[in-house]
């Protein structure tokens, strides 16, 4: 089963720059969206119930932000949205499905670049979300993390370390807080097949030739808990696609399902 995350950064504009024939090529069977910023009936009539899918949509209430998607091949059941105990997500961050034996987490962690006001939200945010990622890697059954964290957790996830020290993604907390996560026992799959280079990137600013020259951020995730790991196999990150439709590249791996 192939399982791809990919912020789409509006899927509306993916929508005219391409983003049917990246998904047709990319093949995925489980599909989560983030960054979707539209409500369905603001899609073209052929998105809202797109052809082959089982969809769910998760928007955020405020119409052009944020929100989550979760497409699946096979028929899938909603386990939850949102971390909240009482169901609230307003912001439509996190969608939790299950399919065909597998629990598959879409997950848009905050941004805190656009001000101190967005950084303590984003970090409100991290504080619900640890223990409840937690409660999650314990169980027998796989379950995988997909998404975009806003956190390039080592100098290895981001060209230019050392001068986004005091930017937001790349706090030193928030790095902590990562680790902290991949230590309680969730895999980083691209880190682990990759290894000890810089990259891949997921991420490229707009700004100067970044994405030209491939000096990006690794912001994208896919994390399994031990179930998950021992079907885990290859994974891609299609910087084309990337490119091509959004600023976020989408992050595929292969389970043995």
């Amino acid at each position: 089963m192939r399982i791809t995350t990919w912020n789409v950064n509006g899927l509306r504009a993916a929508i005219r720059k391409g983003f049917e024939e990246h998904i047709s090529r990319v093949n995925p069977d489980v599909l989560m969206l983030q960054e979707v910023r539209a409500l369905p009936e603001q899609l073209p009539k052929q998105w809202r119930n797109p052809e082959g899918w089982h969809v769910t949509w998760h928007p955020a209430e405020k119409k052009g932000y944020s929100g989550t998607a979760i497409w699946t091949r096979d028929p899938h059941t909603i386990i939850a949205r949102g971390i909240n105990e009482d169901g609230s997500d307003p912001e439509g961050r996190v969608l939790h499905a299950k399919v065909k034996g597998t629990e598959v987490v879409c997950v848009y962690l905050p941004s805190g670049s656009s001000g101190d006001h967005r950084q303590a939200e984003k970090e409100k945010w991290m504080d619900v979300f640890m223990p409840w990622a937690r409660k999650l890697k314990s169980k027998r059954t796989p379950v995988l993390l997909g998404g975009d964290f806003n956190i390039a957790h080592t100098p290895r996830d981001i060209f230019y370390a050392k001068s986004n020290e005091k930017s937001s993604g790349f706090l030193p907390h928030e790095r902590a807080w990562m680790g902290d996560f991949i230590q309680m026992g969730y895999a980083d799959y691209v880190r682990e097949q990759a290894g000890d280079i810089d990259g891949p990137y997921s991420w490229w600013s707009n700004r100067g030739k970044a994405r030209e020259l491939d000096r990006g951020w690794r912001i994208d995730y896919l994390l399994g808990n031990k179930a998950a790991s021992r079907i885990a196999g290859n994974i891609t990150i299609d910087r084309e696609a990337g490119l091509a439709c959004s600023d976020h590249a989408p992050v595929t791996i292969e389970l043995d399902i």
